[in-house]
Formats: C-alpha cells, sequence, structure tokens
C-alpha cells in the first residue's frame, strides 16, 4: 500500500528556511560562543546583584530612578570587601611561604643525611644502572622544559592578560546591565498591545528574577556553613597541634570563597588548606583532610540540595541533575548557572502547562470558542 503525500511549494520552502536558519543559528552560537559566555556572566550577576542595588536605590537621597549613583555604591562595597578578604588572607599565607622557604634547607640536610642509606641500598640490590638511567632522563626532561619555558611563560602572560581583560568586560557589561535594566524592560513592555499577555510575561520575568536570585542567596548561606565549621574545626585543631590559632579565620574565609563555586571550589579550597596546615603540622592537615571529606559528603547530598530546593524552588533530585549536566556541557560555568537555569526552565514549563490547561478550561466552558477552535484548526 503506497501512501502519495501532497506538499506545495510554499511549504516546502518554509520548511528548508527554517532548517537553514536552525543551522546557521547553530553555528553562529558555535563562533560567538565566547563573547555569549561572557554576556551570559554579566547577565547572572546583574540579576544578582539588582535586589541590593535596588535596595541602596530607594535610600540614597536624589533621584529615585537613576541607577548609576546606587551601582556605583554597590561596585564600591563589593570591591571594599573583596579588598579586606586579600589583606585577610594573603599575609598568613605569605608567613606560611616564608616559614617553608626557612624550612627547605634543614629538610634538604636531612636527606644529605640519608644519602649514605640510599646508597647502600642501591648497591645491596644492584640498582645503579637503574639509577644512572633515571638521573639521565631527568635531565634531559629538564633541559628541554629549560628549552620551552620562555614559550610557556609567554603562553602564560598571554592567558593572563586575556583573563584580565575578560574580567574587565564582564564588570562593565554588568554595570551596564544594572545601570539600563529597568530602561530596556520598560521599552519592552511598552511593545506589549495585549494587557493580559503583558501580564503574564511580567510575571514570568520577576519569577525566574527571583529564582536566580534565590539560588545566590541559599550559595551564599551554604558557603557560610563550611566556613563556619572550618572555622571551630580549626580552631580545635590549634589547641590540640602547634597550630598558630590566627590562621582559623583566613583558612575559614579561603573555604568561604571556593564554597561559593558549587562541586570544585570547595575542594580546592581546601586542598590549599591542608597544605598551609601541613607546614605546621602534618597530623592537623591529616585530620582537616579526613573532615573535610566527611562534611563534602554531608554537603553534597544534603545541605546544598535542601536549601537550594527550598530557595530555587525545584527538588534536590533536579538539582543534582542539572549539575552534572551542567558540568558535562560548560564545565565550571555550567556548574555555576545549572541550578538557577534549572529553576528557570522549571518556571517555564509549568507556566506552558497553566496557560494550556486555562486556554482548554476556557474553550470547554463557551461552545462557539469550541467551534471556533474546530474550525481553526480543520483549516
Amino acid at each position: 500500500m503506497r501512501v502519495k503525500i501532497d506538499i506545495d511549494t510554499r511549504t516546502f520552502v518554509r520548511f528548508v528556511l527554517v532548517l537553514i536558519g536552525f543551522g546557521l543559528g547553530i553555528l553562529a552560537v558555535y563562533y560567538l560562543r565566547s563573547a555569549l559566555i561572557l554576556i551570559g556572566i554579566s547577565l547572572f550577576l546583574a540579576l544578582a546583584l539588582s535586589p541590593p542595588i535596588n535596595w541602596i536605590a530607594r535610600h540614597i537621597p536624589g533621584d529615585k530612578e537613576h541607577r548609576v549613583g546606587a551601582t556605583a555604591i554597590a561596585y564600591f562595597i563589593v570591591v571594599t570587601l573583596l579588598a579586606g578578604v586579600l589583606l585577610l588572607i594573603v599575609p598568613p599565607v605569605i608567613e606560611q611561604s616564608s616559614k617553608f622557604a626557612q624550612t627547605v634547607p634543614s629538610l634538604i640536610d636531612q636527606v644529605g643525611d640519608q644519602r649514605q642509606v640510599f646508597e647502600q641500598f642501591i648497591k645491596q640490590y644492584g640498582l645503579q644502572d637503574q639509577v644512572d638511567q633515571a638521573i639521565n632522563n631527568a635531565k634531559s626532561q629538564a633541559s628541554s622544559f629549560a628549552t620551552n619555558v620562555g614559550g610557556v611563560l609567554v603562553n602564560g602572560v598571554g592567558a593572563t592578560l586575556n583573563g584580565l581583560i575578560n574580567l574587565l568586560f564582564v564588570f562593565v557589561l554588568t554595570f551596564l546591565m544594572l545601570v539600563e535594566g529597568p530602561m530596556w524592560l520598560r521599552r519592552l513592555w511598552g511593545l506589549y498591545q495585549d494587557e493580559s499577555k503583558l501580564e503574564r510575561h511580567r510575571n514570568l520575568v520577576y519569577r525566574m528574577h527571583r529564582i536566580v536570585t534565590g539560588y545566590v542567596n541559599g550559595q551564599l548561606i551554604v558557603a557560610s556553613i563550611a566556613g563556619v565549621c572550618t572555622l571551630v574545626v580549626i580552631l580545635v585543631l590549634s589547641a590540640i597541634f602547634p597550630l598558630p590559632a590566627n590562621l582559623a579565620i583566613p583558612l575559614a574565609v579561603i573555604i568561604f570563597i571556593g564554597g561559593l563555586i558549587p562541586l570544585v571550589g570547595a575542594t580546592i579550597a581546601a586542598v590549599l588548606v591542608a597544605l598551609i596546615l601541613a607546614l605546621n603540622s602534618l597530623p592537623a592537615a591529616l585530620i582537616f583532610a579526613v573532615y573535610f571529606i566527611v562534611y563534602q559528603q554531608i554537603e553534597n547530598n544534603f545541605i546544598a540540595p535542601t536549601i537550594q530546593a527550598r530557595n530555587v524552588e525545584v527538588s534536590a533530585l533536579t538539582i543534582l541533575v542539572a549539575i552534572l549536566i551542567g558540568v558535562s556541557l560548560l564545565g565550571l560555568l555550567g556548574a555555576l548557572i545549572a541550578i538557577p537555569v534549572a529553576g528557570c526552565i522549571r518556571v517555564l514549563v509549568n507556566d506552558l502547562i497553566d496557560h494550556n490547561r486555562k486556554v482548554r478550561s476556557e474553550t470547554t466552558k463557551n461552545p462557539l470558542k469550541k467551534l471556533a477552535a474546530k474550525l481553526k484548526s480543520a483549516q
């Protein structure tokens, strides 16, 4: 049995044009991915900073609609906090680094004292040839590294400059979005002629904005819990082991900053803290490492999903799945935006379901609308 499908030329041309446009859109996104990532980060920061800026704008004297002053004040507060954090963290880290540099000669002397033991071991088991070969390989690798060190330094300097330029772009874009955002929203809402559609879309934007700000607040709570727990643990360790008590607050701040980045940030911060503790007491560093492994499991599977589920209004399972998908697609950036994106998608899907249910209910109640819908579908 053959089935013949007739498609007019206009429909076929539209279908081909839609496919071409879709392909060109994907290609444009691929080539503009770096710029789109910077714009996305700026938009995320602007949404996160808009509540405090709105509060500042309401409480500063002058024109309440003029957001430049409020944004400048918020930026000044952020820069001041960052400078304070650096002043709190950098001196203890420098002190521990100088302490490590002072202990290096004694470590070398200890290795030298054990040289005879190593030589006897090598002679006893006939490992001299293998040791000589390993030394030669190390020398050749060192010479090749020295040859390429110039290129490595140039690439490192270029990457650093590129990162600083991107950071500057993000700050400028975020500032402009915060200043001009309400104006663009007013222009957008002015394009609507249907009052019901305007109200629906405005409610959607408000709910998604609340999702993003709730996520930021939730992440701050999670990082604060990690920082306070670290502070308590290090104070306890300083009472048992020879650790300076003044390390507790800077190391807790390091854990707090790392905790702002989901999944990997807290782990990187914990490794840095463990290294600093190891310069003073190796048993204390090992105990802290065991503590943090246990705490990280509790945070990843209970604390963070519970808090974010309450703030972002999605289930803990959805949060974990969103983070895994985000990390697989965009790495660290995906981990940062996965939870708010999942919350926004949930808002859009629920709104679409509620809207379709409302339309079906109105169509069922009104026979004329039902007849008009059937005639429209028949055409």
